[in-house]
């Protein structure tokens, strides 16, 4: 018997750094049980240079990612989507197109590591902490027991996720 892969969309205006970091980290944490994507309601179209080095350390090449419109997972023939995480506050307030499924949402909001000025350390490190912090949430999420959780209190459970 083959266990259920879920499908994971982040969320974010851009889809250019903390959605892109959060697809690359749940493919790599989830391998086997998620199958993480990305998108933006207003994406720049080009994915930030600066999540190189965190998409490399997962393991992939940054030619593997693209920035683009979460219209594309509103569309016929796009994955069925059981979980939607906002990663920026801009988007957690947008309203979305509906999603076919009814996927389970929450809000996990980090600084834009994009927005930040200073040296290439500094915003080096800004990034570097967004992933930390998206990282940290991913595993808790991929160790949740999901088949043995009620749909009515994941919710919550994901809510606390984005909280710590």
């Amino acid at each position: 018997m083959t266990a259920k892969t879920y499908n994971v969309l982040f969320l974010c205006t851009g889809n250019s750094a903390r959605s892109v970091m959060s697809e690359a980290i749940l493919n790599k944490e989830g391998a086997g049980r998620f199958k993480a994507y990305s998108a933006g309601s207003m994406p720049t179209g080009r994915v930030n240079p600066h999540v190189r080095p965190i998409i490399e350390a997962c393991g992939f090449s940054l030619e593997d990612f693209r920035s683009k419109s979460w219209d594309e997972f509103a569309a016929p023939g796009a994955p069925t989507l059981d979980f939607i995480f906002t990663v920026c506050d801009n988007a957690a307030g947008e309203v979305c197109p509906i999603w076919p499924g009814q996927p389970i949402s929450a809000h996990w909001g980090v600084e834009d590591p994009a927005a930040v000025e200073g040296t290439e350390a500094e915003v080096a490190a800004a990034f570097a902490e967004a992933a930390r912090l998206l990282g940290n949430r991913i595993r808790l999420f991929v160790n949740l027991p999901l088949a043995s959780i009620d749909k009515m209190s994941l919710p919550a459970k994901l809510k606390d996720i984005g909280q710590a």
